[in-house]
């Protein structure tokens, strides 16, 4: 799958192995117009002032005129602008496919109750040497290639538990290989004890209020750890039925007294965010969406970030459309607050509770957003 000049595709440990150094390996690639490392380092060019990929049809540039940039943000804040021939800053159709195609096999051999594929081997199937299949495959995902099996295996585990008499079952159905290794992560992959998911909640205990506020009803749910839920809806009824159906078996505890201070918190909050909502919250996601949501939370009120910027802030500077995702999956509105992630244009993209919604609150907030 390497494509290329007569120049044989350079690999970058051979290049090592050869005494070379990096900065001479990936000018050796970029002569070579080696496929293989795009997505893994840029070229910049000083008397042009643009940046490339290492497989651009461009006049190879003098190797003194060349500087090499990890990702497309050091570039660009280096003052380089993109190449309009082989357009650096666009997403890489090749790449995506092919790391698709690796998702495809680590979701196969978890559905077959096989191991999880080697390295190695996803690497072989790819035409792409180790190093490079992890790196292109990160980048895309925000995840490595393991951690991307160990996160299919626990959602596997999920579904299975609602399928099996007991846990051990559903953690041998699931292909973990060792009861305690999995009982050493449960909590953190599934968001609760395996026993409580396989209960459908039962022994967590969940209380909840509707509030009315500017914006229409709000429900804001929490468990012992915080605050789990803050969802908007124009029907109180659709908010209450959704929290017992994440939490079916659970023990819903409504109109609690004590818990009418955390409700006022969040209704003072969206109508006047002059403050900072500061809640203990439980927050359940996959390790990738829990970055996100920590940085969504570094951001100011009154600013906005676009996804692009808070992909970079993660360091998955190529994997905005899974911060998109962790953005839409976020179930605690305004503590994780996700409606300050706008377009690259500063128009206003979907937002789960309704982009007026959005608007409304950003504009509470001090910020300008465009309309969409």
């Amino acid at each position: 799958m390497r494509t290329g000049t007569s120049a044989r595709p350079l690999d970058h440990e051979e290049a090592l192995d050869q005494g070379e150094t990096l900065r001479d390996a990936q000018y050796a690639a970029l002569l070579a117009r080696d496929a293989s490392f795009d997505g893994v380092f840029w070229y910049a060019v000083r008397t042009t002032g643009v940046f490339c990929k290492p497989s651009c049809g461009a006049r190879p540039a003098r190797r003194e005129n060349v500087s090499f940039h990890d990702t497309i943000a050091s570039a660009v804040a280096a003052g380089f602008r993109p190449c309009k021939r082989c357009r650096p800053d666009q997403p890489d159709t090749l790449h995506a496919q092919i790391v698709t195609a690796v998702c495809e096999q680590i979701n196969a051999a978890v559905a077959a109750d096989r191991s999880m594929p080697s390295l190695d081997a996803l690497a072989t199937r790819s035409g792409y040497s180790p190093f490079h299949l992890h790196r292109m495959f990160k980048r895309a995902t925000g995840l490595t290639p393991r951690a991307y099996g160990a996160a299919s295996r626990a959602r596997r585990m999920r579904e299975t538990l609602d399928q099996r008499d007991t846990v051990s079952q559903a953690i041998h159905d699931a292909g973990y290989t060792s009861t305690s290794r999995f009982y050493e992560q449960a909590t953190a992959r599934l968001g609760m004890p395996a026993s409580r998911v396989k209960a459908g909640g039962r022994g967590e205990t969940v209380r909840y209020a509707v509030g009315q506020c500017t914006l229409g009803p709000v429900l804001v749910a929490a468990t012992e750890r915080g605050v789990c839920s803050i969802q908007f809806d124009d029907d109180a009824h659709v908010l209450v039925a959704a929290l017992r159906q994440r939490f079916p078996l659970a023990q819903l505890i409504d109109d609690d007294a004590s818990f009418a201070a955390t409700v006022d918190a969040v209704v003072a909050f969206v109508d006047t965010p002059t403050h900072t909502l500061n809640l203990p919250l439980d927050i359940r996601g996959t390790v990738f969406q829990e970055r996100v949501w920590r940085a969504l939370t570094n951001i100011p009120a009154g600013r906005t970030a676009t996804y692009t910027q808070v992909a970079e802030a993660i360091g998955q500077p190529t994997a905005v459309r899974a911060v998109a995702s962790a953005c839409a999956a976020n179930e605690i509105a305004v503590a994780i607050p996700c409606h300050r992630v706008v377009r690259a244009t500063g128009e206003l993209s979907g937002y789960r509770w309704g982009v007026e919604r959005k608007r409304a609150i950003l504009e509470r907030e001090g910020a300008r957003p465009e309309r969409v």
